[in-house]
Order: C-alpha cells, then structure tokens, then sequence
C-alpha cells in the first residue's frame, strides 16, 4: 500500500540542545515522526500500515480495535478506516462519560462506533474466547490489537529507524504504552546500540509491557533498559511540573510535545542525563511518537504552542 496518506518526506531528525545535555557533553536529536500526519502520527501510522494492507487483501469492512479514552491509536484507526473507506470500531477502557475526551470525539467524528467496556471485560480483549465471539459478531471486521502489539505492528515499526542514518548513535530512545514501538526500535538497531524505553503506565517492571518474544535476536534483550519511574502517576496522568517542562522544550527547540508520552520520554531522558545514565559523548537519538491532538484535553493558554 502506498504511503501517500501520510508525508513521510516532512520526518526530519532535530537538534535537541537542552541546558543539561550541553552541561553533561550529550548530543541529543529527535526523529520527528509527529510531521507526517496531523492524526495518524508518529509511531501510529507505521504499527498500522501492514494491518491495512490486510484488511484490503482479505476484503474486510471493518477495522476494530481497543484503547483507552485518550488513545492516540484509536483516533489514528479512525481516520485511516475512513480515509481508506473502512467502517471502524472502537471498544474503549471503562464505562462511558458524561463527556467524551477530545482523543474519542475525534474518533467518533471520523465515524468510528465506540463500544464502552469495564475495566475487568477489558482485561479480557486478548483471550480467544473473548476474540471468538467478538469474529463472530463482527464477521467482516480484522480485529487489531491494542497499540497494533502483534507481528504487522512490530513489523512496522521496524521500518522507522530507517528515516534517520543511526549508525553514529550509542543510545535509541523511544516512550512505551504497549512496547511494540520500542520492540520495533530494537530489532532494527545496530549491535552495540543500548535501547531505552520510557514506560508512561504505572505498574508495570522489568520488560513490562514489553514482550520479549517480540525481540527477534535474543542478544538485543540485553541492550534494552525499560525504566518505568517517569509515568506521572500513570496513564495520561500529569503535573504542573511536566507542562512547565514541555514549554521550556519547546522554547529552546521549537519542538512540541504531548503530556501522554513524548513529554514524559523526554522528561526521563533529562533526568537519566542529570544522573550520568548516559556516559559524556554520547550521542542518543529520542523517537517523537506523535499524538499531539491528546494535548487539545489541556485548557487553552496551558502550552505556548
């Protein structure tokens, strides 16, 4: 399938020269995936590219899939189905609010239906027997995980990388929701590159959510580092701290992030440097992951972008 719904050409890889980075001898840039698409953005588009070309193939009508109520996947989903003339199905985490955020108001503007599940039938979405009845009565749908986490979506994450040379970076950094993207990253990296994902959930340890069966060489686990301390309290959670901290980023670099994730990932790779993670003269690549739209939750004045 061509790549003509989104402007692969606009990925630029950006400077990012924080105080603390030029303090600490760091040379820091940004692959700039937020550019493509204004909706299917950063990482999403490349975890759903291989799911659509499915869907056509198999002539399917529908695309569903499962996300929280500020998912950056679900409005990506939406948009691509109707742009590629998909219905669309959303089945989201909890029960319905009074108010939709703007991540599923968006979704329901490109049509897409959305479903409200419990918490605890939510946890169930991956069991065949919970798959099995929802095939069944949505006979013309492909189902897609959450975060597009199986072989298609780690398959296209693996292409990013090459929208940037990476040959001279030491570090590859990348945000985790659901560790595709990051399984994505580390599976196209070079030897010796050491990986760091930034968890944005709270809970999680060790690989989590990452699954190491999605790592195709066994050798690159050990040059992943999932560090789960900068969540904010979890799941779309902020502070005043990390909007003050995403309007200094974007004053000395132009470049804007969101609160749910690439906030979060560069807030981590500040601190990580304040405590020398990263040894001087390293050179670390940050992965911009999109999803800026979950910033239109914000009440305005709050960015200075």
């Amino acid at each position: 399938m061509a790549d003509s719904m989104v402007n692969l050409e606009d990925i630029s890889t950006d400077s990012l020269n924080l105080p603390i980075f030029r303090e600490k001898k760091l040379e820091v840039s940004v692959l700039r995936l937020d550019k493509i698409h204004p909706e299917i953005s950063g990482n999403k588009w490349f975890k759903l590219k291989y799911y659509l070309e499915t869907a056509r193939m198999w002539h399917k009508k529908r695309l569903i899939s499962f996300g929280g109520p500020y998912s950056n996947h679900i409005v990506a989903l939406a948009c691509a189905a109707k742009a590629k003339g998909f219905s669309s199905t959303g089945f989201i985490r909890g029960e319905k609010p009074a108010q939709l955020s703007p991540s599923l108001l968006a979704a329901h503007e490109y049509g897409m239906g959305l479903e409200f599940l419990s918490r605890e039938r939510f946890r169930m979405k991956e069991e065949p027997s919970f798959l099995l009845a929802l095939q069944k009565q949505y006979p013309e749908a492909l189902i897609i995980p959450e975060g597009g986490c199986t072989e298609p979506g780690i398959r296209g994450a693996e292409e990013i990388l090459s929208f940037s040379d990476i040959s001279s970076y030491s570090h590859i950094c990348c945000a985790v929701g659901t560790g595709a993207t990051l399984a994505g990253i580390a599976n196209a990296s070079n030897p010796a590159q050491k990986i760091t994902g930034i968890s944005v959930l709270r809970g999680t340890m060790g690989f989590e959510p990452l699954r190491t069966s999605w790592i195709n060489d066994p050798e690159k686990l050990y040059r992943i580092n999932l560090i789960h301390d900068y969540h904010f309290g979890g799941y779309a959670k902020k502070s005043a701290a990390l909007l003050n901290f995403m309007n200094e980023v974007y004053e000395v670099s132009g470049i804007p992030t969101d609160f749910v994730y690439t906030a979060k990932l560069l807030y981590g790779i500040a601190d990580l440097a304040w405590i020398d993670y990263f040894p001087k003269e390293s050179r670390v690549l940050i992965i911009h992951s999109g999803g800026l739209a979950g910033n239109l939750s914000l009440p305005s004045g709050t960015l200075h972008f």
